[in-house]
């Protein structure tokens, strides 16, 4: 298995569909490489709070559509490589179809994502706390039982999501489409306490998609912005925020 086939197995193993051999590989590979590690932990947490977030009961008739299905899906012999383009084709097939079975036998099987919901958010505090100790909290935010969100649209079509918990008086910033900040600028976070504004923290300028963990406290924040400051932040805003959001209650 080569480092580029390594890097494209985040999604699965954040669903808990590698077999023990591919998962122990990964996991060893997961040590070294910040960037899976923080993709892994990412995916892990959107997955615990969209589990939270909905419960759909499948039709009577999923269980035995999954089952038929099984029975026609042809496994890879324990000869096959992933080494030359027609196997990593076939690698990558057979990681999807595991993806895939895995959520439907989750469905299938237990009647409902009720159980799942809470499987999945168990499992992935758990994958998130062994990747890093700053993603393992932002996945204890994202699944607080207190847990409440507020989006809105930002700047060029991007979208963002604050995620207050104020049991742990923690929050989660998540953005998807964010553009990168002009050369030599960084994306800053804000707490508003009441007019004041209190830094929380630096985006990474190089990823669109990202969780941020807030630094500090929500104490008493009604609000939080987001301005353009230069490279490593300022102490202070210098620059008009490109968003202003009241924090959830």
């Amino acid at each position: 298995m080569t480092a580029t086939d390594l890097h494209r197995l985040t999604g699965a193993y954040a669903l808990h569909a590698l077999p023990d051999g591919e998962r122990e590989v990964f996991e060893r590979h997961l040590a070294g490489c910040e960037a899976c590690a923080q993709e892994t932990a990412e995916l892990a947490a959107t997955a615990a709070r969209l589990g939270l977030a909905a419960s759909v009961t499948p039709s009577a008739a999923l269980r035995e559509q999954v089952l038929r299905r099984i029975t026609t899906v042809r496994q890879e012999g324990p000869g096959g490589s992933a080494r030359s383009g027609s196997g990593r084709k076939l690698l990558r097939a057979r990681l999807l179809s595991r993806w895939t079975l895995a959520a439907c036998l989750a469905a299938a099987a237990l009647g409902g994502t009720t159980v799942w919901q809470h499987q999945r958010a168990e499992d992935a505090l758990g994958r998130a706390h062994r990747a890093e100790q700053g993603a393992d909290e932002i996945a204890a935010v994202l699944a607080a039982p207190d847990a409440r969100t507020r989006a809105a649209e930002l700047a060029g079509g991007a979208t963002g999501t604050v995620v207050v918990s104020r049991d742990l008086d923690r929050a989660v910033f998540l953005v998807s489409g964010m553009a990168s900040p002009p050369g030599g600028k960084v994306y800053q976070l804000w707490f508003d306490d009441g007019g004041a504004m209190r830094s929380a923290g630096l985006m990474d300028p190089a990823r669109a998609d990202q969780a941020v963990l807030m630094r500090g406290p929500v104490d008493s924040a009604s609000g939080m912005g987001i301005t353009v400051e230069p490279d490593g932040g300022s102490k202070q805003p210098t620059s008009a925020p490109l968003a202003l959001m009241t924090l959830p209650a």
